[in-house]
């Protein structure tokens, strides 16, 4: 009976743990895309000296998001392996192998990976639109530059 409740405890510890991380990965990459959405609005590229100043201020939290999702996928497939795992830890407590038990084990397990892509997906797809805002606006300094120059 210890077992169980122990394998229990297993379980619960990967399901919310690994889902609790995915959802804060998930918020931290939604709450910087908009922070720097408001940034880029509000940006004055005439106020920069030169290209490199700017280019640090755009730049900042944009490498968090694509470490978010470069990171979820493998934070997912952690939750998978580690629920695998104590599905057939469980199985061969038991002795006598259901293969019902075994299904339903498996598919709880790929919630995490499943999980894990859900969140890297957007914060990918954030990292891609941000980089094309900043190379937007690298590219009207560089115009505004030119302009001032000639």
């Amino acid at each position: 009976m210890e077992n169980s409740n122990m394998l229990e405890y297993a379980r619960m510890a990967v399901d919310y743990g690994i889902i609790g991380i995915l959802v804060l990965m998930s918020i931290a990459s939604l709450t910087l895309f908009i922070e720097r959405l408001m940034s880029y609005g509000s940006v004055r590229i005439e106020d920069y000296e030169n290209k490199e100043e700017l280019e640090l201020d755009l730049g900042d939290n944009v490498s968090t998001i694509a470490t978010i999702g470069s990171n979820a996928p493998y934070v997912g497939l952690l939750g998978t392996v580690l629920g695998i795992m104590i599905t057939f830890y469980s199985l061969g407590d038991v002795g006598a192998v259901d293969p019902k038990k075994i299904m339903t084990g498996l598919a709880l397990a790929l919630k995490a990976t499943a999980m894990g892509l859900v969140v890297a997906i957007p914060a990918i797809v954030f990292y891609n639109i941000l980089l094309r805002k900043m190379e937007r606006l690298l590219t009207m300094w560089e115009i505004n530059s030119q302009k001032k120059q000639g």
